[in-house]
């Protein structure tokens, strides 16, 4: 199976360094000076679940010297989507599959109309990663895994062929057959777990050591959950509760959401996928979300970067 993984930050660089050790033929896209390092002396991962290790990379920032794949990890910043489908059209094929990574409940339905629904899966991970210096990676934490699935649910051949090559080339894979459903439990966390520790400018452990801090994180995800319900996802009762316990258990106190560490390092955010995703759609099914809002006027002012003078 030929692998095409687009986007080598942190989240993308853990993937595509996992499967370069094992895969045969797997091509990173990426830009700039974290290509330039890449290419000179390979890509360094340093893993909480595999160790450190440095392996050699196929690396480019133009896809047309790749041509087409079986499979793309897209990786990429969900406001660089739209650009990074176009630059991405010479990897597809006419059975290629794409497993959309990124944060945001919306990407594979605008994936779906850049590139073409049949061939578009759902995904998700929960795995922390940083880009520490060009050419090497960073990966904290106990999760690593990535689901997927096909979007109208169930499974098919073809999934579970991804499934069986992803699994081969070593990487934690896991195929699901409610894959809306798990992302919109993706979704509950992402907006708590990136607004609010952007807003608190604090990692994880000192907002889960505080009651308060907590239950704004709690409070943030019930807004949510309550959007899912309202556009017809069934979630158990209790869904927030047991994911918030998941987050306390696997989640390392010193790590950071992507988009705290954006905010800090006066990037761009995501929030408009996020947090602002949330509201806008809250106002569309009167579903009531202050606190959704609250984390989304808050950030506003950094959301095309900021840097302190």
């Amino acid at each position: 199976m030929r692998i095409a993984v687009f986007g080598v930050g942190g989240m993308g660089g853990f993937f595509g360094g996992i499967l370069a050790r094992r895969a045969k033929d797997v091509t990173l896209i990426a830009r700039g000076a974290h290509l330039e390092a890449m290419r000179t002396n390979g890509l360094t991962v340093k893993s909480e679940l595999y160790g450190d290790f440095t392996v050699p990379v196929q690396a480019t920032v133009d896809p047309r010297e790749v041509g087409p794949v079986d499979l793309i990890l897209f990786c990429v910043k969900t406001y660089d989507l739209e650009a990074a489908a176009k630059q991405s059209r010479p990897l597809l094929g006419e059975n290629t599959l794409v497993i959309p990574v990124q944060n945001g409940i919306e990407v594979p339905d605008q994936l779906a109309q850049l590139l073409g629904g049949e061939h578009i899966l759902g995904g998700l991970t929960y795995v922390a990663g940083s880009i520490e210096a060009p050419g090497i990676v960073a990966q904290r934490g106990v999760t690593g895994e990535l689901i997927f699935g096909e979007l109208q649910g169930g499974k098919s051949p073809r999934v579970e062929r991804v499934l069986g090559a992803l699994r081969k080339a070593g990487l934690d894979a896991t195929l699901e057959a409610d894959i809306r459903r798990k992302m919109w439990e993706k979704f509950i966390v992402i907006c708590a777990t990136g607004g609010v520790l952007a807003v608190l400018r604090q990692p994880f452990g000192p907002v889960f050591a505080s009651p308060e801090t907590s239950q704004l994180m709690q409070e943030t995800m019930k807004e949510v959950y309550a959007i899912a319900q309202a556009s017809g996802i069934e979630l158990p009762n209790g869904i927030v509760c047991r994911l918030l316990e998941f987050m306390k258990r696997n989640l390392h106190p010193t790590a950071k959401s992507s988009m705290l560490q954006d905010l800090l390092a006066g990037r761009r955010l995501e929030l408009e996928y996020l947090n602002g995703a949330a509201v806008r759609l809250g106002r569309k099914l009167k579903i009531d979300t202050p606190v959704n809002f609250f984390i989304y006027a808050a950030l506003k002012p950094y959301v095309q970067g900021f840097r302190s003078r």
